[in-house]
């Protein structure tokens, strides 16, 4: 075992934050570690309940983390949530706490808690989440968001008992552009025509890139007459051709329209809307050769 003061320079010197409390969860003692964390010094956290320096919404899940530690002593707790600084932000933490048994030098029994800040990682799990819904070059959801949004708005219309459209749509010749002006070009009208299309939509409308040429809209809230009037609005928005580089390409699509009446099973209803709009899309782009 370390002496004492070699274990008091652990505490003092760790780069993550520890706390010592009562089995209560009342401060007893904080390193300046968790002190810079919080925006406090130890003299002001010393006294405090550790529940109270949670967020408001994570405090009922922080008071059954610390009731299943009390009950099971040798299990120690883990327990991601959010600290409120002394500025008022929050910020995301890793709280790890330890029941430690009263010492024959009478100690009385008390609670060590790691605490870490994990901002950077939450960022870069957030990012990464971005990126597998996202599409790189336009920043549209992807397909599978896509999916996910149309089967959380199904949901929504079963329970509200309203209706659901899906639009998809599709870039009539878009080869001829890529053969023609190149990939590079190709990719920057993908750009600006997803940009223009979000001017369109309103914003419980979901805009997806489901591959190549071809995107999706999750409608909800509408009936198939609303989205021929939306479908209306869109042909209007490209009736001016789009600029790429000082380079003026006209745009001509093919839209298909796919619909679900209000309060319909969603669990039937997915794929069924969905390729009802791409059949029609297909109908549509046969019809204007």
């Amino acid at each position: 075992m370390f002496p004492p003061a070699d274990r008091r320079s652990a505490f003092t010197n760790a780069p993550m934050g520890i706390a010592l409390t009562t089995p209560a969860g009342v401060l007893v003692d904080a390193n300046p570690a968790l002190c810079r964390m919080l925006g406090m010094a130890a003299e002001v956290l010393h006294g405090q309940s550790v529940l109270d320096l949670v967020h408001p919404a994570g405090q009922a899940g922080a008071s059954q983390a610390h009731a299943t530690l009390l009950a099971e002593h040798r299990q120690p707790m883990r327990l991601e949530t959010r600290l409120m600084h002394a500025d008022g932000d929050e910020f995301p933490v890793q709280v790890t706490a330890s029941w430690v048994d009263g010492s024959s030098a009478g100690d009385p029994p008390h609670l060590v808690m790691i605490v870490e800040d994990i901002t950077d990682r939450k960022a870069l799990e957030a990012q990464l989440l971005h990126r597998s819904l996202h599409d790189p070059l336009t920043g549209l959801p992807n397909r599978l968001l896509f999916h996910d949004r149309l089967q959380h708005a199904l949901e929504r219309g079963s329970r509200a008992d309203t209706p659901t459209s899906v639009l998809i749509i599709d870039l009539d010749d878009f080869k001829t552009i890529n053969d023609t002006l190149g990939h590079h070009t190709g990719d920057l009208v993908l750009v600006a025509f997803a940009e223009r299309l979000q001017t369109v939509l309103r914003s419980s409308d979901t805009a997806a890139r489901l591959g190549g040429d071809e995107f999706g809209v999750v409608c909800e809230h509408t009936d198939r007459a609303h989205a021929e009037l939306l479908v209306g609005r869109l042909r209007d928005a490209f009736q001016d051709p789009l600029v790429v580089e000082e380079t003026t390409i006209p745009v001509h699509m093919s839209i298909g329209i796919g619909h679900v009446e209000s309060g319909a099973d969603p669990a039937h209803a997915h794929q069924r809307v969905v390729r009802e709009a791409d059949a029609a899309m297909y109908a549509t782009k046969r019809h204007q050769r």
